[in-house]
């Protein structure tokens, strides 16, 4: 079964590379500052917003070290099928950017081992790739999503558990706020909001495969059945989702409407077109059977092809060393990439206030799972969504029998 890969309509950072792809030889009259002669490397990756920046960097690694990376670059949309292609052929980058969950899972046998790097202790606890015990993939940087709200209207204290969650949801409805917003498209409807139900099992990924299998259900699974309480209190108490759009959920919220929404740290972007909102902004866990975390993930990793000749792995690993590690490095992932650091070592300055909560939880290891990453492919829209959005405009639809048709769904898109 195809699990699905990691589509970030979270993701407004998600379009593929648009360059066409450079070619060039290999070196081996590069140096290396002290002395060391490293093969030039090529490098493939996926994200259209850092190529310019990534060139630059590229620059910036000759000028400091003598040594070469030559960054490719995609053809619209055909990234991973030139990936492929290259990995096929034998004349694949020596590194390259793969997703989290099934994109990762798809080109493992390809991955060098990177454990013993220098740069890989700063990993961020619970986001490097791994391959059993190996760590084969570095993380470009971290998104997160959970309850963002308006720190005016809303204490976390009395959003810690379902009875002060649906409590404070019914305080704004009667005085005519809307206490907690959802919208209607499919990922901020359902597929972000239900990974903490799935993150909190002991073994998310293997709870989702027996799920597949039909061995267990949604239904009779604690932290799903709480689930189920949460959304009936938004559907009673909250404006009807399938009435609301992204832009409207924002806005609403910005302009102080609403006072939560369940989003990620990538919202801001919308909420700083308003200028000041006279009120600071915060994000909080979901606090569904005592989760007291947000949820963090990574969209996309540096692996190391370990096809390449032993001269390119050793020249690939000092690149992702010194990019890691070196200052100009460091302030390229914040500064140039906009990343959210993914690493221990990297400071990052001047973040808005949800990427920092984000940065913070990363680095303290205070994190659960973007299970969704394991979700078969296309459940969360072609099934989830439907299932929900039945749920919102049955007015009669409890949540005991949701739970029974997202079961239904699920084993439907398991198929």
């Amino acid at each position: 079964m195809k699990l699905v890969k990691r589509t970030s309509v979270l993701l407004t950072a998600t379009a593929l590379v648009s360059l066409l792809a450079a070619c060039g030889g290999n070196s081996n009259d590069n140096q290396q500052a002290g002395g060391e002669k490293l093969k030039k490397i090529s490098l493939f990756q996926s994200k259209v917003e850092i190529a310019e920046p990534l060139e630059a960097l590229a620059e910036t690694y000759k000028k400091e070290t003598g040594n070469e990376v030559e960054v490719w670059g995609s053809a619209g949309d055909a990234y991973m099928t030139q990936l492929q292609a290259k990995l096929a052929a034998g004349e694949g980058p020596t590194i390259f950017s793969v997703g989290t969950g099934a994109e990762a899972i798809k080109f493992k046998s390809y991955y060098a081992d990177l454990s013993n790097e220098a740069f890989a202790k700063n990993i961020a606890p619970d986001m490097a790739l791994k391959d059993g015990d190996k760590i084969v993939g570095v993380p470009y940087g971290v998104e997160g999503f959970g309850l963002v709200y308006n720190k005016s209207l809303v204490d976390p204290k009395d959003v810690s558990d379902l009875a002060s969650f649906t409590k404070t949801l019914e305080k704004f409805k009667a005085e005519g706020k809307n206490g907690l917003s959802l919208s209607q498209e499919a990922y901020f409807l359902i597929g972000h909001i239900i990974n903490t139900p799935f993150a909190l099992q002991s073994d998310p990924q293997g709870y989702i495969e027996k799920l597949n299998k039909g061995e267990v259900k949604m239904a009779d699974t604690k932290e799903f059945q709480e689930f189920a309480k949460f959304m009936e209190a938004i559907k009673t108490n909250t404006v009807n989702p399938m009435e609301v759009k992204y832009d409207t959920q924002m806005g609403d919220f910005a302009t102080g409407k609403t006072a939560m929404v369940h989003q990620g740290n990538w919202s801001y972007g919308m909420l700083s077109d308003y200028g000041d909102l006279g009120f600071e902004v915060g994000m909080m866990p979901l606090p569904l059977a005592g989760n007291d975390k947000i949820a963090v993930g990574v969209a996309s990793n540096w692996v190391v092809n370990n096809k390449a000749d032993a001269d390119q792995i050793k020249a690939a690993s000092a690149f992702l060393n010194w990019m890691f590690t070196s200052e100009a490095g460091k302030k390229a992932i914040v500064d140039e990439f906009k990343f959210i650091p993914a690493m221990t070592n990297i400071d990052a300055a001047n973040l808005d206030p949800l990427s920092q909560t984000v940065f913070e939880a990363t680095k303290a290891g205070n994190t659960i799972p973007w299970a969704n990453n394991y979700f078969p492919q296309g459940v969360i829209i072609n099934d989830l969504a439907p299932a929900t959005q039945e749920f919102f405009l049955s007015k009669d639809m409890t949540g005991e029998q949701y739970l029974k048709n997202l079961d239904a769904a699920w084993a439907k898109g398991a198929k």
